[in-house]
């Protein structure tokens, strides 16, 4: 079994809150945490029709059973649950006592914010990060087959590929998964968007551009792009701001929680396909970036990840904010690197007054240069 990152962390939160909420995409792991950590509590999925019924229908008949607690999973089913949680939590003194899993952020967290509010701490879990797979004893994959698999259990360990997988996955969240957040009326149209919304990863988000092409209004792209964020297929990076003269551009841009699923998309499910396509650098840029953010979930980092684009055209790839301030990073998927590369993290240095700055690339080979400038091979963005 591959060790996840936050277990500690997971046990840690357990002691000091009555609930725990596991979020995060379907499939990523959540059920097998779960079970692994609080392996002395009876598991309980509510995704069984009986179950569900009996949760929505009696609450209080349906928690009256679990004496020491109990696993929910997809407790998200079962909405009037939540206020009878409330009475039942509050009745002891004792942390630990439930814990919820969902896969749907967006009616987790609208329950939870109208009865459990102050009684939960949350673990999000992604798809395997890069580094748990570098402490397996799993054979590490090339970077042509990451960009194309993902970082999902079920392929990483070799159950399923990634050629069957991830489009049944598509598939099977389209028509259910999405349906329960939102009636979607037009599956067909939906599909497009999310195709669309492929074709622009690591883009500037046009809310307009996507409305004309995919044809429904605005407001319909904005719910839609909701449903996508809640159910973690997508997640927007935002520009960092400061009151600077110059314009800054406002939009975010936008980006696919696993990378294999992003390239499925893109009906990219060969290395031959990958190396000759021309979203070959948009596909790298987006593993890097997510690796990053898993990066400061998985290990609990301070600060935000931000991007930067001015409108005299001066922009970095991603901005960190840590305790040390900012550090700029660029992504280049050449597997070779030259000092034309560097020239936006010296601008960024000298406008900011900050040193320090990362050159994250398609290569292996690392390296430090001045100013604390390190150019740093795709396999090391686990580090960071």
């Amino acid at each position: 079994m591959i060790k996840r990152l936050l277990l500690n962390e997971t046990y840690e939160t357990a002691s000091d809150f009555k609930i725990v909420c596991v979020t995060g995409p379907r499939q990523s792991g959540k059920t097998t945490l779960c079970k692994q950590v609080f392996e002395n509590k009876p598991y309980v999925s509510l995704e069984d029709p009986d179950v569900g019924l009996l949760a929505e229908k009696n609450g209080r008949a349906f928690l009256k059973q679990f004496k020491n607690g109990a696993i929910l999973d997809e407790v998200q089913r079962a909405p009037l649950l939540f206020n009878y949680l409330q009475t039942l939590v509050d009745t002891k003194n004792n942390n630990n006592q439930f814990v919820l899993g969902g896969s749907n952020n967006f009616l987790m967290q609208n329950n939870i914010s109208q009865s459990l509010a102050g009684r939960v701490g949350y673990i999000e879990l992604l798809p395997f990060s890069l580094g748990e797979l570098q402490q397996s004893k799993l054979k590490m994959r090339s970077l042509s087959e990451t960009l194309i698999s993902g970082f999902y259990p079920a392929i990483v360990t070799g159950k399923s590929t990634a050629k069957r997988w991830l489009p049944n996955y598509i598939k099977t969240y389209v028509e259910r998964d999405v349906r329960l957040i939102r009636n979607v009326g037009n599956v067909i149209l939906f599909n497009k968007f999310l195709k669309l919304c492929a074709y622009r990863a690591g883009q500037l988000l046009n809310i307009n551009n996507l409305s004309i092409e995919v044809g429904v209004d605005n407001k319909t792209i904005q719910a839609w792009l909701g449903v996508l964020e809640s159910s973690y297929i997508v997640f927007l990076l935002h520009p960092y701001h400061q009151n600077f003269n110059k314009r800054i551009i406002k939009s975010p841009k936008l980006y696919f929680y696993d990378v294999g699923v992003l390239s499925n998309l893109l009906n990219i499910t060969s290395v031959l396909a990958l190396k000759k396509s021309n979203f070959y650098g948009a596909i790298f840029e987006n593993f890097i970036i997510t690796e990053l953010k898993k990066n400061r979930l998985n290990k609990q980092q301070f600060g935000n990840m931000y991007f930067y684009r001015d409108s005299t055209g001066n922009e970095v790839d991603v901005i960190l904010e840590n305790e040390n301030g900012l550090m700029p990073i660029e992504i280049k998927s050449s597997v070779k690197t030259d000092s034309s590369m560097f020239k936006n993290i010296k601008w960024f240095q000298k406008v900011f007054r900050q040193t320090g700055g990362l050159l994250i690339y398609g290569g292996s080979q690392n390296k430090s240069f001045d100013n604390a400038i390190e150019q740093l091979g795709w396999e090391s963005v686990s580090e960071l």
